[in-house]
């Protein structure tokens, strides 16, 4: 646990009594502070209550009187479409509203680290899509390379649940935009831009709001070092507006799109190989091509922003490319789960839409497809370009009619059943193909969440495979 410096003998309203909220709740506790908790729902504040928790009824007169700050987990919005009662009541009473990613950075941010020989580092990742697998991959790195690394924040443990990091540790951190866009105390060492496309607009208030609460990780947190993906507007914006010049090194761009040139730092992904170029000379490479953890375009942008991240700490490209070689990839993205007779099985639950199933499949050359579930609005048309790769559809869902007219150019089969569809597959894919569960869909029609469809897709190709 990392205590929360600066609360001793201070009053903290705790909004939210999920996993932050309760991680919270005890930081400021062990911090010397007074944790009042509260949860709009009644099982919440009872679960909460008997791990000992002081509950705080914040509908109450008198709720705010003496109270320092208000910590609001992730989930709740304090801004767009509308803030949630509370907030609006803290912000009414001039009560400083926070969350555990500030807390986190405030504590770690004091002079009681000045004993270590080599004080701790924060690698912060942000972005739309792939700041999950690229905050493992630089965690898989680090451990592979002997150095002492924690992953938390967005995954994995909670950001004040984790270990005070010993002399030169590292700390990675994913960190979503409902986490940047209010924490107080933003100062990672090396903080990482993936890429923007639209995504939570209502909660953000549109594409502005959303970017704006990315960018505070870089504009008001000051990093070191930045990396930045460029393949979009806004992250050449973003670069541009951190660049204090052409050859200034503090920023390293990033693009699986183009080869990068000039005098600056850049890292780029090219037909599979990764490049690194300083002062306009190339200084590593990595073939990426033969990395299984590691499939496709958006992998390799993940790559190529991991590895820029752990330049930027100092590891040299052998030892990069050794965690990159081991790296087995994240539970339900581009999962490699089995392989028999040639055919490999490939679970990538988290392709709940078009954009994320469309990078899946390009990852591939020869599939056999798993689609289907609770589909969402404008259907499946913006993959025709990438069905070619399709040897066969298996359709899955409650709407798998539905869905099989949209596809119906290519060869395919209503399975309806998770079982059925991995039974099928497997029974008439061919060495050399890939039996891929990427649904272009949400989960909710059969599953509580992807995780679940994932995890039936895993076990539905273990009985194929005689795992």
């Amino acid at each position: 646990m990392i205590p929360v410096q600066g609360v001793a003998d201070q009053r903290l309203v705790i909004l939210g009594l999920g996993r932050s909220g309760r991680s919270a709740a005890r930081a400021v506790e062990a911090g010397g502070g007074t944790a009042l908790c509260w949860d709009d729902s009644p099982e919440a504040r009872a679960r909460a209550e008997a791990e000992g928790f002081t509950i705080h009824d914040l509908s109450k007169r008198e709720a705010w009187d003496g109270v320092s700050a208000l910590i609001v987990s992730p989930g709740i919005p304090h801004l767009y479409p509308e803030p949630n009662k509370w907030i609006a009541r803290a912000m009414e009473a001039g009560v400083p509203v926070d969350n555990d990613i500030g807390l986190f950075f405030r504590s770690l941010g004091t002079s009681d680290w000045d004993y270590l020989d080599t004080p701790p580092k924060v690698i912060a990742v942000t972005g739309s899509n792939g700041k999950s697998t690229t905050s493992a991959l630089i965690h898989h790195c680090l451990t592979v390379a002997g150095r002492d690394s924690q992953l938390a924040g967005n995954i994995g443990r909670g950001v004040l649940d984790i270990d005070p990091p010993g002399d030169g540790g590292v700390v990675v951190l994913e960190l979503s935009s409902y986490q940047t866009e209010l924490a107080r105390a933003l100062t990672p060492d090396v903080a990482v831009f993936t890429n923007l496309t639209p995504d939570h607009l209502d909660r953000h208030g549109g594409m502005g709001g959303y970017f704006a609460a990315k960018r505070r990780l870089f504009a008001e947190g000051g990093p070191d070092r930045a990396v930045i993906g460029v393949d979009e507007i806004e992250g050449r914006y973003l670069a541009n507006q951190l660049s204090e010049g052409p050859g200034d090194d503090r920023l390293i761009r990033v693009s699986v799109e183009r080869k990068l040139e000039g005098p600056g730092w850049y890292v780029f992904a090219r037909k599979g190989f990764l490049s690194e170029y300083r002062k306009a000379r190339q200084v590593a490479s990595v073939d990426l091509r033969a990395i299984r953890g590691l499939p496709g375009s958006h992998n390799h942008q993940n790559a190529c922003a991991a590895f820029a991240a752990l330049r930027a700490l100092g590891l040299s490209p052998k030892l990069i490319e050794q965690g990159f070689q081991t790296f087995q990839g994240l539970p339900h993205r581009s999962q490699i789960v089995g392989e028999k007779d040639g055919v490999v099985f490939v679970n990538d639950s988290k392709a709940t839409n078009v954009d994320a199933a469309g990078k899946a499949l390009q990852a591939f050359d020869r599939i056999r497809w798993i689609v289907g579930g609770q589909m969402k609005d404008g259907g499946l048309g913006a993959l025709k370009p990438h069905l070619g790769r399709v040897a066969k559809a298996y359709v899955i869902g409650r709407q798998a009619r539905e869905v099989a007219l949209e596809i119906a150019e290519i060869p395919h089969e209503v399975c309806e059943t998770m079982a059925v569809a991995v039974a099928r597959a497997a029974a008439e894919a061919e060495a050399g193909e890939t039996v891929l569960l990427a649904p272009a869909a949400a989960s909710f029609d059969q599953y509580d969440n992807f995780e679940r469809r994932g995890e039936d897709f895993v076990a539905e190709v273990q009985k194929v495979i005689g795992g």
